[in-house]
């Protein structure tokens, strides 16, 4: 792709583009708003205008933990209430995204974006070197931040004899 033919990249290309900037530019941040990344998508301006459908990418067709509706990506999962973060390997998602892809394929953004991609396969989601139990463990420390633990565990215990 050249650089002149951002119109071509995908709105679900532009929507994991505009949160892999923000995940760089505010690395001790876990997650980020919808409208945050609504906001470093138009800041962006990957393609040449905002396009109608960044808002349901956002919040339904790129989150691989909710129901695909059509699409069946992973590129950001939902970490609480109107909050995203860029998929890892390993995190939990609906059976019906399990072919969908995490992330964009090289070819397919600007020249100037290609670095996002290498430093999301070395940085963000590198293939694990450890105990799976342990990567799983370390990336879903963010998941429990809204949480009510105690609640959670009555309700478990709830019809227990």
């Amino acid at each position: 792709m050249s650089s002149h033919d951002r119109s071509a990249v995908s709105i679900a290309d532009e929507v994991w583009i505009a949160t892999a900037l923000l995940h760089r530019e505010h690395p001790d941040s876990a997650d980020f708003s919808l409208q945050e990344i609504a906001a470093r998508l138009r800041r962006e301006g990957v393609a040449s205008e905002v396009r109608a459908g960044v808002q349901p990418h956002i919040s339904q067709h790129c989150v691989a933990n909710r129901p695909p509706n059509p699409a069946t990506l992973r590129m950001l999962l939902e970490t609480g209430k109107s909050r995203r973060r860029l998929f890892r390997p390993g995190d939990p998602f609906d059976a019906g995204r399990a072919a969908g892809r995490t992330h964009p394929k090289r070819e397919d953004v600007p020249a100037e974006y290609r670095p996002l991609l290498d430093w999301y396969e070395k940085e963000w989601a590198p293939e694990s070197t450890t105990d799976p139990l342990l990567d799983l463990a370390r990336r879903q420390k963010d998941v429990w931040h809204e949480v009510d633990a105690d609640r959670y565990v009555r309700e478990l215990r709830e019809g227990w004899s």
